[in-house]
């Protein structure tokens, strides 16, 4: 996919992604690592994503995975942050980080994995897991990109928006 049309995917999935949520009145929290608020960033580029998006949080540091976003202490120390069952806790804890008035969102969204050119904890760059929690459903979608650090993270927003759209 050239970078034009990997671009307008990204716009016409956060589009459609945004329409959707406004059309049920459904709220959207994001919780980001190697995109470092990419993905926040792909749906506040559309008009009206105030009425659905609560807001991200970019969980950079593993620790702030643990502290902000409630991951498991032992899941970190045993599997480290590049790891499917991160990224579930991370896309279930941010609807609760960023709770308006007592009342979660209820859709998170987290992406977890290394980005390069170094591997991060024994993951090897390209090796990401989407998390994606609606209601009690949670689930994780494991992605092998390849490409430099850019395009890993790039391909990351555009999976993680895919994924989503289809999720809805």
């Amino acid at each position: 996919m050239s970078e034009t049309d990997a671009a307008a995917a990204v716009n016409d999935d956060a589009a459609a992604i945004v329409a959707a949520l406004t059309l049920s009145r459904t709220t959207i929290a994001v919780a980001e690592s190697l995109t470092g608020g990419l993905l926040c960033s792909a749906l506040v580029d559309v008009p009206g994503a105030s009425a659905v998006l609560r807001g991200g949080v970019v969980a950079y540091d593993t620790a702030v995975k643990h502290t902000v976003l409630g991951v498991d202490a032992e899941v970190l120390a045993a599997h480290g942050p590049v790891h499917p069952d991160v990224a579930m806790q991370m896309a279930v804890g941010v609807r609760s980080a960023l709770a308006v008035e007592g009342t979660p969102a209820e859709i998170g969204i987290s992406t977890t994995g290394a980005a390069g050119p170094d591997p991060q904890d024994g993951a090897a760059p390209g090796t990401v897991y989407v998390g994606v929690a609606i209601g009690a459903d949670v689930r994780s979608h494991a992605l092998e990109l390849s490409g430099d650090r850019a395009a890993i993270r790039a391909e990351t927003v555009r999976v993680a928006l895919r994924i989503l759209r289809d999720s809805l």
